[in-house]
């Protein structure tokens, strides 16, 4: 198809430059060639042809390509938004800018005040050889046939036929630049086309030598648009003094309420929350923002305990370990970062240099391993007690949307934004099953809690339950409208949370499939979700803040709002 365009674009470059080289043409024959103005419009136009010639050929051999044809949809924030381009963008929209201008200047040209200036080619032409030019009836209705007098086609018909000319002298006259074309395009008419008509009216036989009727002044319109129209215009009031219709009454529905003002605090979030995680205590919760920062807040005070971290880019995800005592945390800048939770100390730091910065990040429930998805589509395994490498995994071919460790520590599922699914061994790297489970990246994964199930919510709005024995679909959840970004699964495994682009957060019975509760934040997409050590339900989105939700459905609370704006 992209072939084919270009070869399209090359037939319709490769026609304007023959249309250059055609006005070029006629510059060269006109009478003002060796003047300022025509050698412009020849140089203008001979270099638009040639670049428009050149376009076509390096078209035609496929040598311009544009941009490449975008990959699947990603994200809408990070460096994995973005979309490479491929070829030669600029020096095609180069190629292809300058013969199209080319045409606005061939349209000027035509049809702009200059053509009866410049383009009269002919030398020596007589009125009755210029006249067919003009339109028709202008000297039959203006010049006897055998008497050469000025007409509408050898002078400017408002300077023949305005009706200014029949009540002050002075508004005859025409400026010079146009009483200039007459004289050189018809040398044989008499200099009193561009004389103004005597005061006294004693001459009025010359009136009709120009076609102006002094009875038609009074029944003429103020501005005539053609001559044609000024001889034939019915005498008829001009549309302004008919009254105005009187307007009919309207009823204007009055604005909605504006919405209250959302709660603020200092020290929240100042970006979109796109991470959750609660301790397994339930007393506190890690978030993590677009805004780059960490933070470790308190549930039961209500307060903010401390900015753990601050990332170079922002930050994605943040991760309690079994231990209590630390957090592992990562961000597009590429690094996984091992952080005291006591005051924020940096104990280590994994980089994936050249891999790309870290869309996902999960932990076996023993603390020992790490899986990260990198948005160059690689899985690294880090062994986190020895601060070391175990595996680079280069199967898959687009950025990385999500990860999840299996409960018991072995293996890891891995999704990219084409739709693609991986299941892997984590000691060994091997790759045990790949399958396209989606349409669009599967942005939120979790195992459930028996190891052999997989629930994968994805950008084609859906949510689905996969047997990984057989990696067949058991169950479809729908109801979202929007991409589905993240998911977190009860203590329990009876009950799922799921957050989406659509603003809402759903609560689904895995036993049933049934949607249980629904909660809408009205405040644009939600990125985050968990479950509270009480029962209640946490998210957080795009409006910056940590809400509290009934598990039953309901108003949320503000738990921790974001920083004002």
């Amino acid at each position: 198809m992209n072939r084919f365009t270009d070869k399209l674009l090359a037939v319709l470059l490769l026609a304007i430059g023959l249309l250059c080289f055609i006005r070029v043409y006629f510059v060269l024959g006109g009478e003002g060639a060796g003047e300022g103005f025509a050698f412009v419009r020849l140089a203008f136009f001979a270099a638009a042809g040639v670049v428009s010639v050149l376009a076509a050929l390096l078209c035609w051999a496929g040598l311009l390509p544009g941009r490449s044809k975008p990959g699947p949809a990603t994200p809408l924030f990070g460096r994995g938004a973005e979309t490479k381009s491929g070829g030669r963008p600029r020096l095609r929209q180069l190629f292809v800018t300058v013969p199209f201008l080319a045409v606005l200047a061939l349209v000027a040209d035509q049809f702009g005040p200059w053509p009866e200036q410049q383009n009269d080619y002919g030398k020596g032409l007589t009125a009755e050889q210029s006249a067919p030019n003009a339109p028709k009836g202008e000297d039959v209705a203006s010049a006897p046939a055998t008497e050469p007098k000025p007409s509408a086609a050898s002078g400017p018909p408002e300077a023949a036929l305005a009706p200014e000319a029949a009540v002050a002298p002075e508004a005859a006259v025409a400026p010079p630049e146009q009483a200039a074309v007459p004289a050189e395009a018809a040398p044989a008419s008499p200099p009193e086309v561009v004389a103004a008509p005597p005061p006294q009216g004693d001459n009025g036989g010359q009136s009709g030598d120009t076609g102006a009727d002094p009875s038609a002044e009074q029944v003429q319109p103020p501005a005539p648009a053609s001559p044609t129209e000024v001889a034939l215009a019915p005498p008829v009031s001009p549309p302004e003094a008919a009254p105005a219709p009187a307007s009919p009454p309207q009823t204007v529905a009055p604005l909605p309420p504006a919405p209250p003002p959302q709660p603020t605090q200092p020290d929240g979030h100042h970006d979109a929350v796109v991470w959750l995680a609660v301790a397994s205590d339930g007393h506190s919760i890690l978030s993590a923002s677009t805004d780059h920062s960490i933070k470790l807040w308190d549930i039961d005070g209500k307060r903010l305990i401390r900015t753990l971290g601050v990332h170079k880019d922002m930050a994605r995800t943040a991760l309690f370990l079994p231990d209590g005592a630390r957090a592992l945390t990562a961000g597009d800048d590429g690094e996984i970062v091992l952080r005291q939770l006591s005051d924020g100390a940096v104990l280590h730091v994994f980089s994936s240099g050249q891999n790309g910065g870290v869309n996902k990040l999960a932990i076996s429930p023993d603390g020992k391993r790490a899986v990260s998805g990198h948005d160059t589509g690689r899985v690294i395994v880090w062994d986190i007690e020895k601060g070391s490498v175990l595996h680079v995994l280069t199967r898959h071919d687009w950025s990385i949307s999500g990860v999840a460790v299996s409960p018991d520590g072995t293996r890891a599922i891995t999704g990219s934004i084409d739709g693609t699914l991986k299941l892997w061994d984590i000691d060994t790297g091997k790759q045990l099953r790949s399958w396209r489970g989606h349409e669009r990246g599967p942005y939120g994964v979790a195992f459930t809690a028996d190891g052999r199930h997989l629930i994968t919510g994805s950008g084609d709005y859906t949510i689905k339950l996969w047997d990984l024995d057989t990696g067949r679909e058991v169950r479809r959840l729908e109801g979202h409208s929007g991409t589905v970004y993240a998911l977190a699964l009860s203590a329990d495994g009876k009950r799922l949370l799921s957050g989406s682009l659509d603003g809402t957060a759903r609560l689904w019975d895995m036993d049933t499939g049934n949607e249980t509760a629904l909660f809408d934040s009205r405040s644009g997409p939600v990125y985050a979700v968990a479950f509270a050590a009480d029962g209640t339900i946490l998210t957080g989105g795009y409006d910056r803040t940590i809400r509290d939700w009934p598990a039953g459905g309901g108003d949320a609370v503000a738990l921790f709002p974001g920083a004002p704006e």
